[in-house]
């Protein structure tokens, strides 16, 4: 257990000297659309601009929520990750106008495995079984480049994967940060590092919906 404990504090204080200022350097550079036009959005790309942000503010939303409730052995986890996993589904189904059923299920699925990876991560951390918790990181890093991967290949003009995967690979760092402050009781710390989750997921959407616009605009009237 003494190791576990070293182990997550040092993810703790590694991750919140690092990626609180890559948070704030990426919301400031993708606050606006990227591309021809830049500041100029119609309604209908404000909408889907919006609803993008929305979807992932919900991702990290739950994932806080299933991050607390576990570390508290709260009744009310089962509930709070069964609404997390049906954000996946909706971040699937909002790609599918424009890249296919099965991309956007695709995407569901590796962001499925993402969730459920996750609570192993957190078990073997509450659980202090330092091997189940590096196996089950080794495949959660590998699952997120998997995801990067997969948005490069989509379009690979607006989500460069070297990006995609530092993107990807920041989230993962942060919300590991998190856990860790919150089953260690760090309160103050734990609060701090979701700041940092959702100023770089907001970040991230905004990416997202603007290479879809980009890619796709004569979908958006």
């Amino acid at each position: 257990m003494l190791l576990m404990t070293l182990v997550l504090v040092a993810l703790v204080a590694g991750s919140l000297a690092w990626a609180l200022p890559r948070a704030g350097a990426a919301t400031t550079l993708r606050s606006t659309p990227t591309g021809q036009n830049a500041t100029a959005r119609t309604p209908s790309q404000d909408a889907f601009h919006d609803q993008m942000r929305k979807l992932w503010e919900d991702h990290v939303t739950w994932t806080r929520l299933a991050i607390v409730t576990f570390a508290d052995g709260s009744p009310g986890f089962p509930a709070t990750a069964e609404r997390l996993l049906s954000n996946q589904v909706d971040i699937g189904d909002a790609i599918k106008p424009f890249f296919g059923d099965s991309a956007g299920d695709r995407l569901t699925g590796l962001l499925h495995d993402h969730i459920t990876i996750a609570v192993e991560i957190l078990q073997a951390a509450k659980d202090g079984d330092t091997s189940a918790f590096d196996r089950a990181s080794a495949r959660w890093y590998a699952n997120a480049n998997d995801i990067a991967d997969f948005l490069a290949a989509a379009n690979p003009r607006f989500w460069p994967d070297d990006v995609m995967r530092m993107d990807m690979k920041t989230h993962l760092d942060q919300t590991l940060a998190e856990a860790a402050a919150e089953l260690h009781g760090q309160y103050a710390s734990s609060v701090l590092q979701y700041e940092a989750v959702h100023a770089h997921i907001l970040a991230m959407a905004d990416m997202l919906s603007d290479g879809i616009i980009g890619r796709f605009r004569s979908a958006f009237h």
